[in-house]
């Protein structure tokens, strides 16, 4: 087990040529690989530099890369327009979908009692180890699981082993996992390392995945003061300690830490990256920590036109809304619907205010009746840009033309906000 290559400080910044030459250099160690399968994020994690990455490995190995499938878990496959901006250069004959429903085998069962015991008897039942099948019976002699490591809302810190298990996961492991984690609190997890479902993981991947040529390239990255993106961290490894380290810095880079409460909180939803609440409510999940009791969360989503990425989810989130734990819990004991579907369970949990702070949504592609009937409020968009105009806003405190002052975030899947309280 090896760390290859470890850099970043919560100053650094780490060039696109840099990356090449560390990628490289860790490549050219590795030795000669004749079948290369590379798993990256999908669009929804544009700004993870895991695309410049991908491409940089298809530009040193060429026709040994055989095969590249975006870890979608249970997003949408991306259209070609996303390939495009994301792997510029990448032959779209190399693409292959994940299907999460179909394409996958269960490699083994994370033993319930190991389950029971790091989640503290919230999940009683041994959890599936479930792969894409090219990912388990591909024949690669090399897997390279690229992506960003940034705190998150089902498992603490993003990325890592979860990249493979639920990237690249089965409905069974997904929806089981999803719910763990929910189950769990997600307050109790967002921003560390070490978290029950991680424990799970962790576990599937040293006693089911040894054979698996693994290489794991993750990233951390932060912001300037001007609001520019850069890499903070480079971290290559096939063990633990890759990710550990790399969870470090993303604490340090990713994590704001508020001295008080936030009364009002307003998201900006960027249309090339959010088009339905799954996605989008990571203004809900990163802010909640932050919100003050009667605060406000304000989401300006100019292309959020749907609640779930896939129409059975989608389906579901409609039905039985965004509404408190309690709530959703009973609904799952009266309904195989949603005991069927864990992840949907799951993500109402997440999206939920919990009856503590309001939510007001403000779709350009959602009417009225759609948004109000999942539980939160809806607010006119154009309105709202007109009184929080996010081509003149910086990340932060800001101050409307008649005094209102606010917390501005541009975009919620880079971070983790909350106060001391809550911490």
């Amino acid at each position: 087990m090896t760390l290859y290559y470890s850099a970043g400080s919560a100053t650094h910044e780490i060039s696109d040529s840099e990356m090449q030459t560390a990628l490289n250099g860790v490549f050219d160690q590795l030795g000669n690989r004749t079948n290369v399968l590379a798993l990256p994020p999908d669009f929804t994690r544009y700004n993870s530099r895991a695309g410049q990455l991908t491409c940089m490995a298809y530009e040193y190995f060429r026709e040994r890369m055989k095969d590249i499938m975006p870890a979608l878990g249970t997003h949408v496959p991306m259209p070609a327009w996303q390939l495009d901006k994301m792997f510029p250069g990448v032959p779209h004959d190399l693409i292959r979908p994940h299907r999460w429903r179909e394409d996958v085998v269960t490699i083994g069962e994370v033993p319930s009692e190991f389950v029971s015991e790091v989640t503290e008897g919230i999940w009683q039942q041994s959890w599936p180890a479930q792969l894409n099948k090219l990912v388990w019976e591909g024949g690669h002699d090399l897997i390279l699981s690229i992506g960003q490591v940034v705190p998150h809302e089902v498992i603490g810190m993003a990325n890592y082993n979860k990249n493979i298990f639920v990237g690249t996961g089965g409905s069974e492991g997904i929806n089981e996992s999803h719910f763990i984690g929910a189950a769990y609190g997600m307050e109790r997890m967002m921003g560390r390392a070490n978290t029950p479902l991680r424990k799970i993981l962790n576990y599937a991947q040293d006693e089911f995945c040894q054979d698996l040529p693994l290489l794991y390239v993750l990233t951390v990255i932060g912001a300037r003061e001007d609001g520019s993106l850069v890499t903070r961290g480079l971290f290559i490894g096939d063990d633990h300690e890759c990710f550990e380290k790399a969870c470090d810095l993303s604490v340090q880079v990713n994590f704001t830490k508020l001295d008080k409460a936030l009364d009002k909180v307003v998201v900006y939803l960027d249309p090339e990256e959010f088009h339905s609440t799954w996605l989008g409510n990571k203004s809900i999940y990163r802010t909640r920590m932050a919100i003050a009791d009667e605060g406000e969360l304000i989401v300006l989503a100019p292309k959020v036109g749907i609640f779930g990425e896939d129409p059975q989810i989608d389906a579901l989130i409609r039905k039985y809304g965004y509404r408190t734990t309690p709530e959703i819990m009973k609904f799952m004991e009266e309904n195989e619907d949603l005991r069927a579907n864990l992840s949907a369970a799951a993500h109402l949990i997440h999206g939920s205010p919990e009856g503590r702070f309001k939510v007001t949504y403000c779709p350009g592609e959602l009417t009225q009746e759609e948004v109000e009937s999942v539980g939160y409020e809806y607010g006119d968009l154009d309105s709202m840009l007109q009184r929080y105009p996010v081509e003149s806003l910086r990340d932060g405190w800001n101050e409307t033309s008649d005094g209102e002052r606010f917390y501005y975030i541009s975009n919620p899947a880079l971070g983790l906000w909350a106060h001391q309280d809550r911490l």
